[in-house]
C-alpha cells in the first residue's frame, strides 16, 4: 500500500453551503481525489465537515483545509477551523481561477471548483492562514464602513447637483437629499472618531501609526487602512508580495515581435489598499521631492500622468512597509545626506 504524504480538503464556499473535495497525495506524487460531499455553511455543518474528514483520512498525516476568500462567507468556517487547531490556507480567488484554466475541465460547477482547489493544495506549498488580531479586524470593519459612507455621500451630492440643475427642481426632494448628506457627514465624523479611539487604545498600534504618518501624504486614516488590511503587515513577507497583494503589481503581455501589450497594474488584489493610497500619492507628489522626481521622470517618459500616480502609490506603499520594518521615521533628507556622505568618502 502506497504511503500518504499529503492530505487536503478543498472547499468551495457559498453563502449557504460548503462543497468539499477530499484529496490525497501518495509517494511518487500520485494524486487521488477520493471523496466529495456538500455541507451547510452553519455551525452544525462545520462539525459534520470535520467529522467526515477525520473519518476518511489517515490520522498520522495532517489535513490541510483550503478555501477561497469569498467576501465574508468563508470567515465563520475559517475561525472555526482555527479554533480547532486545523491547518488552514485561504487563497485569493484569481489564483484558483487561473489554476483551474490549466486543467482539462470543460464544465464549471461547484464540484469541479472544489476539485481544483484540492488539486491546487496538493501540488503547491502554501502558507498557513493567520487570523487577524481583533484590533485590526475592528479597524478594517470601521475603515471599510467609512469608505462606504463616503461613497454614498458622493452619490448623494451628485444627485443633489443633478436635481438642483433641473428646470423645475422639486423642493421636497432637495430637502431630503440635503438631510441625507447631513446624516452621512455625521456618521463619517463618528466613525473617524471611533478609529482614532481604537488606535489610541493600544500603545504599539499608536506608535506604528505615528511612524507611518512621518511619510508625506500619509495620515491617520491611511495608516489605519494599510495596517488593518495587511493585519499589521503579517500577511506579507516582502515588498514584492505586498504590491501584489494590493493589486499594484505590473502585468505585461509580450510574444515575439507582433504581440506587445501595454503594461498595466493587475488590480487583482486588495482594492481597499489601492483606494486608500490615491489621495496620499497626490499629496506626496506635491510636497516631497523624492516622490515628485519619480512622478516627473515617469511622465516625461510616457506622458501618462495617472500611470505615474499609480507608480507613486506603489512606491508609497513600499515605503510604508520599509518604515514599519525598520522602525525608523521617514527622512526627507535621506538622499541628500547619502550624497554628502559619498562625497566626503571620496575626498578622504
Amino acid at each position: 500500500m502506497k504511503k500518504i504524504v499529503k492530505q487536503v480538503a478543498g472547499i468551495d464556499v457559498a453563502q449557504k453551503e460548503l462543497v468539499v473535495c477530499l484529496g490525497k497525495m501518495y509517494e511518487g506524487q500520485d494524486i487521488d481525489l477520493c471523496a466529495y460531499k456538500t455541507f451547510a455553511n452553519t455551525a452544525k455543518g462545520f462539525l459534520n465537515l470535520v467529522a467526515w474528514v477525520n473519518k476518511l483520512t489517515d490520522c498520522s498525516v495532517p489535513v490541510r483545509y483550503i478555501m477561497e476568500a469569498t467576501g465574508v462567507y468563508h470567515e465563520s468556517l475559517a475561525y472555526f477551523l482555527d479554533d480547532q487547531g486545523s491547518e488552514l490556507t485561504i487563497v485569493l480567488p484569481n489564483k484558483i481561477s487561473n489554476y483551474a484554466k490549466t486543467l482539462d475541465t470543460k464544465t464549471v460547477t461547484d464540484k469541479t471548483a472544489s476539485e481544483a482547489i484540492a488539486r491546487f493544495g496538493l501540488e503547491r506549498k502554501l502558507d498557513c492562514w493567520k487570523r487577524p488580531k481583533k484590533i485590526f479586524k475592528t479597524l478594517r470593519q470601521l475603515s471599510r464602513e467609512r469608505g462606504q459612507v463616503i461613497d454614498q455621500r458622493t452619490m448623494s451630492k451628485n444627485q443633489l447637483h443633478a436635481e438642483a440643475a433641473e428646470a423645475y427642481p422639486n423642493k421636497s426632494t432637495l430637502d431630503r437629499v440635503k438631510k441625507l448628506i447631513t446624516l452621512l457627514n455625521k456618521q463619517e465624523k463618528e466613525i473617524t472618531a471611533e478609529i482614532a479611539e481604537v488606535i489610541n487604545r493600544e500603545q504599539k498600534l499608536k506608535h506604528s501609526v505615528a511612524l507611518l504618518k512621518s511619510i508625506p501624504g500619509v495620515g491617520v486614516l491611511t495608516a489605519a487602512v494599510v495596517l488593518a488590511e495587511t493585519n499589521d503587515f503579517e500577511l506579507v513577507r516582502n515588498k514584492r508580495q505586498l504590491t501584489s497583494y494590493a493589486g499594484l503589481d505590473v502585468k505585461e503581455k509580450q510574444s515575439g515581435t507582433s504581440v506587445r501589450g501595454k503594461a498595466k497594474i493587475s488590480k487583482k488584489g486588495n482594492k481597499y489598499l489601492r483606494k486608500a493610497l490615491h489621495l496620499p500619492a497626490l499629496t506626496a507628489i506635491r510636497h516631497d521631492q523624492r516622490f515628485k522626481s519619480v512622478f516627473v521622470r515617469l511622465v516625461s517618459k510616457h506622458g501618462i500622468k495617472m500611470k505615474a500616480v499609480v507608480a507613486v502609490q506603489r512606491k508609497l506603499l513600499e515605503m510604508m512597509y520599509t518604515i514599519y520594518k525598520s522602525q525608523q521615521p521617514y527622512d526627507k533628507k535621506y538622499l541628500q545626506n547619502n550624497e554628502e556622505e559619498l562625497i566626503q568618502q571620496e575626498i578622504i
